[in-house]
Parts: structure tokens; sequence; C-alpha cells
């Protein structure tokens, strides 16, 4: 196989620590290209100092905590495409003209294509069809990706884009259900303020879904990653803006973040393997 390239396509500034920062820093130290696309900015993004930015120029902040993201995780390219972040659903975000939401769509997908084509990787990583928990973003950068995929190896598609190519596997990064309900009881049990409380509160009295993480019967691929969540952790804290000292992810202790983002899990929606899988690489020749 020619030189093993993992591409990850996500959709904000930070996005690329919690699902896939132990993958891209597993692979980089195995010898592995990995190449980020990150298509937003982060102007909408939380400031959880005020010394740290201001509203006026948390976008050149938040790309110098990208960079240094990049930097830990030892990144061999990060691709920003700085769409404008398009906030929450139902924000006035989603219509701002320069959006991610409001870009016309073959525009975005021929950038990621073009980045496809340079890159020729074996694997593409990018969120699940909901976008992990329904952002617009990640909902919209799943759509990307996911055609990308297919359009990078349509040479009739986008000519200019340059040859085409093949990626040989399609994985969502995912979360089993269970692990999630798993986590919401460790952090219960640490007396740390529980994300998405509302709708967890909401799963619990009716007995529906949690808000989080698909069935666990979609996971396909579990990969070890537990020698490198310190880089993943430190990753996670270089955005700072986004991970004040009360965000639940900086308020669990080192044991109890090894303990539950030692593992990172994926679906595989296309390409071979055997179910399940230890390696995004894996069924590769």
């Amino acid at each position: 196989m020619a030189e093993r390239t993992l591409l990850a396509v996500h959709a904000h500034p930070d996005d690329e620590c919690i699902g896939t920062g132990g993958i891209l820093a597993r692979y980089a130290a195995e010898g592995v290209r990995t190449v980020l696309v990150t298509c937003t900015d982060g102007a909408v993004g939380e400031i959880s100092d005020p010394s740290l930015a201001t509203p006026e120029n948390l976008v050149e902040v938040r790309a110098r905590e990208l960079d240094e993201s990049v930097r830990i995780l030892r990144v061999s390219r990060l691709v920003k495409l700085g769409y404008r972040d398009s906030g929450m659903a139902g924000t006035a975000d989603n219509a701002h003209p320069d959006s991610f939401q409001q870009a016309p769509f073959d525009d975005a997908l021929e950038r990621v294509v073009r980045v496809v084509r340079h890159e020729r990787p074996q694997v593409l990583v990018t969120y699940d069809e909901r976008g992990g928990y329904g952002h617009p973003d990640h909902i919209r950068a799943h759509q990307v990706a996911v055609a990308a995929f297919e359009a990078a190896k349509d040479s009739t598609r986008f000519p200019s884009a340059g040859p085409a190519w093949a990626p040989s596997k399609l994985y969502y990064s995912v979360v089993p259900r269970s692990a999630f309900v798993r986590f919401i009881e460790r952090l219960r049990a640490a007396g740390i303020e529980v994300p998405f409380r509302e709708q967890v509160e909401t799963a619990d009295a009716t007995g529906g879904d949690p808000p989080f993480g698909v069935a666990d019967e979609r996971v396909t691929t579990s990969v070890d990653v537990s020698a490198y969540v310190a880089q993943k952790r430190a990753a996670l804290q270089s955005h700072r803006t986004q991970m004040g000292p009360e965000q639940f992810f900086m308020r669990l202790p080192e044991e109890l973040f090894a303990e539950v983002f030692g593992r990172e899990s994926f679906q595989r929606v296309a390409g071979p393997g055997d179910n399940p899988e230890a390696d995004l690489f894996a069924a590769l020749a």
C-alpha cells in the first residue's frame, strides 16, 4: 500500500479532539499521514474567560488554538475552509450569508474533493448523519464529506480539482448509547454537571433514547487510544476559549478522562473489513 493517509472532516475548531483526537495522535505516531479539514471558523463559540478573547477577535484566537491543537496531535496538514460558524440550530447565525449553512453546497464539496484528490487518503472519517448531536454545521460537514467520498473518484466531477482518487474506507465517528449512559452515570457520581442535562432528564423520565450516541449495534470499530489520552486531553485544553475550568470535560479527573476517552468508536459505512475491528486500516493491503 502507498503511504497510509487518514483524512478527518470536522465542523469547528476543537471538534477534532473528542471523537478523533486519539486516532489522529495514534496514527501519526505510527507513521500515518494525518490530514484535518476544519470547515468553519468557530465565530459563534463561547468565550470561557473575557481575558482570552472578545467577540470581535474570537475567530483569530480560535484559529491559534486550533493550530496548537494540531501541533499537539501531530497532524500532518490542517486545511481551514474558513466558512463562518452557523451557530446552534434555530439561531439567527444559521442565516448569516457567510455561514457554512448558506454556502453553496457544491463549492464546499469541490474544496473537500480537492483535498481528497491531493492527499489520496485510504481512510476518511466524519460525523454520522445527525452530526453527533444535531448541530447544523456538523450535519453539513457530514453531508459534504460523504459526498466528497463519492465525488472524488468520479473523474467527470470537478475535473479541475485533480486526478480522481477513491478512498478505500469511510467511517462515522460515533458513540454507542450504552457508553454515553455510563458516562452520564460517572459524571453524576463525581458531582459534575451533566451535559445536555434537560434532554438527559427527559430521556430518564420517559424511558426514551439519550440525546447523544447511536445504537450499539452500529459500532463496527473500536480503536484503543489509551496511550494517547494525555495528548488528546492537552489538545482539548489548548482550546482555552471553549474549555474553561467549569466545562465538564475540564472537570474530569485525569483517571476518569482516561477511562472514558481511552477508546474511540466508529461505524464503517463503506469499505472492506470484519466486524468488529480494532484498526481503521484493517483489511487494506
